[in-house]
């Protein structure tokens, strides 16, 4: 993605992405300005700008700038759940959002994006809603990588909590260490709440 902007005529209508492409890309450049800028800078042309195309492809793609913002808010939500690795593959509660500090460290604008709406809602309320879905849809990622650990839905919230707290941490300090040694103490946590699965009699079966 260029940082030139392009313009405003027809001399950069060659390098223009494709429809589902370009969407994507608006999307990724909208989600940086907010997370270098603020909401107040999240205009048609500065997402066209850091985007490298004309400000009225942004207004093609999106109609409007609050449409922008929803897409590129559940964007955002979508690719970090769907890459944050909260649910192992190996079955191993040890390996429990074993990349969560890596995946941070490589895209920290994406959750300074999320933390910046969230900070807006507070002084607009018509936002709240976008928060509150934001909210919603990792709440049930938690819970759903949590399920197969027989983890209760009081014990997932905290644990929602917290994660949320330690991407917070690393994307203002930018400190990954913190965040991997809050999730190895997620992860005792949890073991320790685990069910315990009774084991069978060592003397064999009784009569």
């Amino acid at each position: 993605m260029t940082e030139a902007v392009v313009d405003e005529g027809t001399g950069g209508q060659d390098n223009r992405p494709g429809y589902g492409q370009g969407r994507e890309a608006l999307m990724a450049a909208a989600i940086k300005v907010v997370a270098r800028g603020g909401l107040r800078k999240l205009t048609y042309r500065s997402v066209a700008a850091e985007a490298g195309v004309t400000h009225g492809l942004v207004v093609h793609h999106f109609g409007s700038r609050d449409a922008l913002l929803e897409e590129a808010l559940g964007w955002a939500v979508r690719r970090s759940i769907e890459t944050s690795s909260l649910v192992p593959t190996s079955g191993r509660l040890e390996d429990f959002a074993a990349t969560l500090a890596a995946f941070i460290a490589a895209d920290p604008d994406l959750q300074a994006f999320q933390y910046e709406l969230k900070l807006e809602a507070s002084r607009r309320p018509e936002l709240q809603r976008h928060v509150d879905a934001l909210y919603d849809a990792y709440r049930d990622a938690v819970r759903e990588a949590l399920a197969c650990f027989d983890v209760s839905r009081e014990l997932a919230e905290i644990v929602f909590a917290a994660l949320d707290g330690l991407v917070f941490h690393q994307v203002t300090s930018g400190d990954p260490r913190h965040t991997e040694e809050g999730v190895e103490a997620l992860r005792r946590l949890l073991a320790a709440h685990r069910p315990q699965t009774p084991s069978a009699p060592s003397g064999g079966t009784l009569n």
